[in-house]
């Protein structure tokens, strides 16, 4: 079996490496300007390299590795921001990594790598009016064949894909909430093969398609909603932070009931509210900057429905608040409401008038969190925000990702290492003071911020997506 190795760009919170390590992939070397990201992955994998800001990143004196991976800044390509295209300060950071990938292959023969994965925000396809996914795709086929031509559509599709003699590209958009995590988080997905043609294999599997439908050539016969059986789900729940779900039989019952959350979507600009929803909106790079999804959790109050009419279809019914569960019992149209409460979860942020809302599911985690964090509304409507180890939970990681960071007896060699990646994150973000070594040594004492880790969050990649991505490529390439 072929071990292959990847490297990965605008790094984050290193979804890509784990996704690659999970699917037997070897991470090599990465890149990332923001310290705490740095300091989040080197604790993960103390192995690879951290390269630092990609404008000094030379792809000919680096590793070779089979795949590079890059979720380049959408800032500006997100209809969250202000729409600066590729042209933006950010966005435009995707020319240096086909720099590097160029450079790279030019240095191995054309050899490495083999596959590139290119992540970014659905607004892509509308920046611009198009322009801007044509340059993505133009500059993505320029790297094996200069004299490829992309022409621009009316209106990009959700996927498609490009083949040439000798290499191919695809894009899809995925959607989180299919790939195991409650989280309705679309973002394109773009497979290139520099040496052969299997981006389509890889990112169009049947077996990822959301649902399985099959064609039938007969009209659908089927009952309405109004009469069909109910299905009768039990929630289980003992307060701990699990909650199993299990059918016609309940849990022991108690006076008073512990509450799981609900998600309600909030769309500040066309003045949408949906819910309660069974995924969280998508979290974003704008989290807590008041941008569109802003997850807020409320503890809803508990009310009793009493039915006064039965095996109708005009059911009346008298509701009033309560702390106390009745009876549950698995009858069709019973009383079997009331059985200890639900929590709920808002969307709202500072830019919207209203709120809105989507069962189960948050708003989009956003980088801008830490200014505008979401919020969650817990008993007697006491409202507090979202917290990292939630937002962290809403992309498929583990919940020690970012625990034991800090170093509390850094070497010369630590200092040396930190002093450089605070050097250029000050350049890059125009301050004028550079820290010293008691400043460093304090921050490595106690690195811990909500507000680093809300960024985070919201610039980062959804794990499972990933994974698929990674284990698709690691099947086609051993075959």
């Amino acid at each position: 079996m072929r071990k292959l190795t990847m490297g990965s760009l605008f790094s984050g919170s290193g979804g890509f490496e784990l996704a690659s390590k999970l699917s037997g992939i070897t991470p090599i070397w990465n890149s990332e300007v923001e310290p705490f990201p740095v300091l989040v992955t080197r604790k993960n994998f103390p192995e690879v390299k951290q390269l630092g800001n990609i404008q000094h990143i030379n792809g000919k004196r680096i590793p070779p590795v089979d795949i590079i991976t890059f979720g380049s800044p959408c800032q500006d390509l997100s209809i969250a921001g202000k729409r600066q295209g590729l042209d933006g300060k950010k966005s435009n950071l995707f020319y240096e990594a086909i720099r590097v990938i160029k450079e790279m292959r030019e240095a191995t023969n054309g050899n490495y790598p083999r596959f590139i994965i290119w992540e970014n925000v659905p607004g892509a396809f509308s920046s611009n009016k198009g322009e801007d996914f044509r340059c993505v795709l133009e500059a993505i086929c320029h790297i094996k064949d200069i004299q490829t031509s992309i022409p621009r559509p009316s209106k990009w599709a959700n996927s498609g894909n490009i083949v040439g003699g000798t290499f191919s590209l695809a894009w899809r958009v995925l959607d989180a909430r299919y790939f195991g995590v409650p989280q309705r988080r679309k973002r394109i997905f773009l497979v290139a093969d520099f040496n052969g043609r299997c981006a389509s294999e890889i990112l169009f599997d049947e077996k990822s398609v959301p649902r399985d439908i099959e064609t039938s050539s007969t009209t659908k016969q089927d009952t309405t909603n109004n009469t069909r059986t109910s299905p009768t789900l039990c929630l289980n729940d003992q307060g701990g932070e699990r909650m199993d779900v299990t059918e016609d039989f309940t849990a022991t019952l108690r006076a008073k009931g512990n509450r799981a959350p609900y998600v309600f979507d909030n769309h500040g600009q066309d003045s949408r509210f949906n819910g309660p929803l069974d995924v969280s909106p998508t979290l974003g790079a704008n989290l807590g900057l008041g941008g569109n999804n802003q997850p807020l959790v409320v503890d809803a109050k508990t009310y009793d429905i009493r039915l006064t009419s039965e095996n109708t279809r005009n059911v009346r019914a008298n509701v009033y608040e309560t702390d106390t569960s009745r009876t549950i019992d698995t009858g069709g149209n019973n009383p079997d409401r009331n059985q200890g409460g639900l929590a709920v979860v808002y969307s709202t942020s500072k830019n919207s008038h209203h709120t809105i809302a989507n069962v189960n599911e948050v708003g989009t985690l956003v980088a801008s969190d830490y200014k505008d964090p979401p919020t969650v509304m817990e008993r007697n409507l006491k409202v507090r925000r979202l917290t990292p180890l939630e937002c962290g939970r809403l992309q498929g990681f583990p919940d020690d990702w970012c625990k034991d960071l800090a170093v509390l007896a850094p070497s010369e060699e630590d200092l040396i290492f930190w002093k450089n990646v605070f050097e250029e994150h000050r350049i890059i973000n125009g301050q004028k003071k550079a820290k010293s070594d008691k400043q460093l040594v304090k921050w490595l004492s106690n690195p811990y911020s909500d507000t680093a880790e809300y960024k985070m969050w919201g610039n980062g990649v959804a794990l499972p997506c990933v994974i698929y991505l990674m284990k698709k490529i690691f099947e086609i390439a051993n075959k």
